[in-house]
């Protein structure tokens, strides 16, 4: 990822093949192998990191002018701090990519940096110089090389958006998860969206249906209408949208069954995302043997005076909070349910994987969860979310 995202950005492989051993870590650039002088008049070599934006394989203009540093602070010549360059001190920029700096500094030119070259080498200038009076041979261009190693990423491309938000550390709480989506109807391809935009390591898809006109009406993406007369099955059709972006999803073109619900084994989570009462009931009583925790999510809406009104329910069980499954999970089939007759609901179908998901998160640690609710119905026409089956 580092050489191919520095081959094609410009200002990134002009600094290369000037000489400077660069890495990109997450959405950092690491400049390695920069000379300095430390307080004791000594020179030492430390590492300059900026934040990139990236949109797909390219890299835009700095975002700001502050760079930070991974050494001791740099000093003039006689030993006495740079003044001009500082910032704030220590913080952690990535925990997952192990990146902790020491330094924060700020020395912003009248007119600002317009491209990495720029804005790397003006600080590489104000840093280095002072060493160079000691020793007029040391330079940051020593043509090393740093090995790659982001290809171990469960993504096709970088996660910008939670390096931004300095979230890093915590989204990776789901890095090590193995989770099933059983049904891909309009709340389980949301729940895939959800999930996909995690770094979750394996995404297992159940379902043995076609795609259908009325499945696109209810769920996350825009299917052409040359897709839908392929009658591509679900789990084919959504596993080619997200592996764009994730490379751990795995498709099923099946149901789950007493034949095959092996597989659940060696999950962490499950996501039921099925209206067939007798099929959950199966595989509910199996998770619960296995102790492998779920959310089984519903949506029940009925026609009242024109108008649609009804309830979203996600009901999580875990290996310790199992015994609300016969009353807060329906097992039977309802042909008086609306949701059974198509109509379009994609804004409850994506409410009902949002609550399922952030429940998810929530047992994982990336969310506070205070309520410890295991039962969560949200009510339509009066606006209300109603949390039960407390567990802590």
């Amino acid at each position: 990822m580092s050489h191919k995202l520095i081959n094609l950005n410009p200002d990134l492989k002009r600094l290369r093949d000037e000489g400077y051993v660069l890495e990109i870590r997450g959405a950092f650039l690491l400049v390695h192998q920069v000379p300095h002088v430390n307080a004791g008049k000594q020179i030492a070599l430390g590492v300059l990191v900026s934040s990139l934006t990236l949109a797909g394989d390219n890299v835009g203009p700095p975002g700001d002018h502050v760079i930070s540093f991974i050494g001791q602070y740099p000093c003039n010549f006689d030993g006495s701090p740079i003044t001009a360059l500082r910032h704030s001190g220590a913080q952690v920029l990535d925990a997952a990519h192990g990146i902790t700096v020491d330094h924060s500094f700020s020395n912003r030119p009248k007119d600002g940096f317009t491209n990495h070259y720029d804005k790397v080498t003006s600080y590489v200038r104000v840093i280095s110089s002072q060493a160079q009076a000691i020793d007029e041979k040391v330079t940051a261009k020593t043509f090393g090389v740093i090995e790659d190693m982001d290809d171990e990423s469960i993504f096709n491309y970088v996660d910008t958006n939670s390096s931004r938000g300095g979230i890093v550390n915590i989204a990776a709480k789901a890095d090590k998860e193995k989770v099933a989506i059983v049904g891909l109807g309009g709340t389980g391809a949301y729940v895939l969206d959800f999930v996909a935009k995690t770094p979750t390591k394996e995404i297992h898809l159940f379902d043995g249906d076609v795609f259908y006109s009325h499945n696109a009406f209810r769920a996350p993406s825009a299917p052409t209408l040359e897709q839908l007369n392929s009658k591509v099955m679900k789990v084919h059709y959504f596993h080619a949208v997200y592996s764009r972006m994730h490379k751990g999803i795995f498709p099923h073109e099946a149901y789950l069954t007493p034949a095959n619900w092996e597989l659940l084994a060696s999950m962490n989570f499950v996501f039921l995302c099925i209206d067939d009462g007798p099929a959950k009931k199966l595989i509910v009583a199996r998770l619960v043997e296995l102790k492998v925790p779920f959310a089984d999510v519903g949506i029940g809406v009925q026609v009242v005076d024109g108008a649609l009104t009804g309830s979203v329910r996600v009901t999580t069980v875990t290996a310790s909070k199992h015994d609300h499954v016969d009353t807060r999970i329906s097992f039977a089939e309802d042909a008086e349910n609306d949701y059974v007759k198509n109509i379009q609901i994609a804004e409850l179908n994506a409410l009902n994987a949002t609550l399922a998901v952030v429940k998810w998160k929530k047992l994982l640690g990336v969310y506070h969860d205070l309520a410890k609710e295991h039962n969560a119905v949200y009510d339509i026409n009066v606006n209300t979310l109603i949390n039960d089956e407390t567990h802590p």
